[in-house]
């Protein structure tokens, strides 16, 4: 049920992953919710806040590349839950949550190049903590499905829709789209995202606002 552990502040949530780092054993936080929310924010907020005993691993790793967006029609819809290598995804999870092997590498998405780059984010074994973000982490449909399992925790970050809304043009605009067209990008597309984002808060067992 959403929110089975309340509703937290980002440093109530610093503190709980905190905890979660102490476990003794490899643990798996997710934060989910919908583009622009501060989901970012936050996992980076708990990794800079452990150090050395947390790692973030986004799911933005796994885009697709523009040049296969491109070839299966679909770079008008960058984002959407079919650009994503979900499988690829939920494979690296299952590594990351079985640690059996020194180092794990993970994909990461550069925004100043909008494209993903293989193996830029090390998980050596003797992290304790795994912090993933991602709008489609409590997905329950196909493949995706699988990930909620994968996760010790998994929470769902809130935010004022006006505040994530602005936030959100603004961060395309800095990334090089036209202010006109990163509204209307935002409007129709990220919209569309953010609506199934929100269908799958149940799933999640804590709210985090952040503002």
């Amino acid at each position: 049920m959403a929110g089975g552990d309340g509703m937290l502040t980002t440093a109530e949530a610093i503190e709980r992953a905190r905890a979660l780092a102490a476990r003794g054993q490899r643990t798996l936080l997710g934060i989910a919710g919908p583009p622009g929310g501060g989901k970012s924010t936050l996992a980076e907020a708990i990794a800079d806040d452990l150090g050395a005993r947390a790692a973030l691993v986004g799911m933005d790793g796994f885009h697709l590349a523009q040049a296969e967006l491109v070839r299966l029609g679909r770079a008008d819809r960058k984002g959407a839950l079919d650009t994503f290598d979900g499988s690829g995804y939920i494979a690296l999870l299952r590594r990351l949550r079985e640690n059996a092997e020194e180092v794990v590498y993970a994909p990461e998405f550069r925004r100043a190049i909008e494209e993903p780059i293989n193996a830029a984010v090390a998980v050596p074994r003797e992290v304790p903590l795994v912090v993933t973000e991602g709008n489609y982490l409590l997905v329950d449909s196909g493949a995706w499905s699988e990930i909620r399992d994968l996760l010790d925790k998994a929470w769902y970050v809130v935010q004022d829709e006006e505040t994530r809304l602005r936030l959100l043009i603004a961060r395309h605009i800095e990334f090089g789209k036209e202010p006109e067209f990163a509204r209307e990008w935002v409007m129709r597309s990220d919209q569309r995202n953010a609506e199934l984002v929100a269908t799958t808060q149940p799933r999640a067992d804590a709210l985090v606002r952040v503002s």
